[in-house]
């Protein structure tokens, strides 16, 4: 059930150790929403960058428009993405 809907750029920043970041991934590819994932664990500029970005170092963010959500939360993700 793939419609065209354009959804807001969604970037989420995860390490690959984190299970909730495994959720939200899943989750979206479920849905069919294109997000960009960065690890921070790799890439410490992208960590500082999430962390001047939020104010908060804890993984899954997941960043939907200028929007930022801190942890899985689906019932947010679901409204700012309008599902």
């Amino acid at each position: 059930m793939a419609d065209n809907k354009k959804y807001p750029r969604v970037i989420m920043f995860s390490t690959p150790t984190c299970s909730y970041c495994r959720k939200a991934k899943q989750y979206f590819r479920s849905k069919q929403i294109p997000f960009r994932e960065v690890d921070v664990s790799r890439d410490q500029a992208a960590a500082r960058d999430m962390v001047r970005r939020s104010g908060q170092q804890g993984v899954p963010q997941i960043h939907i428009g200028s929007k930022v959500i801190v942890g899985f939360d689906r019932p947010k993700i679901d409204r700012l993405l309008g599902l």
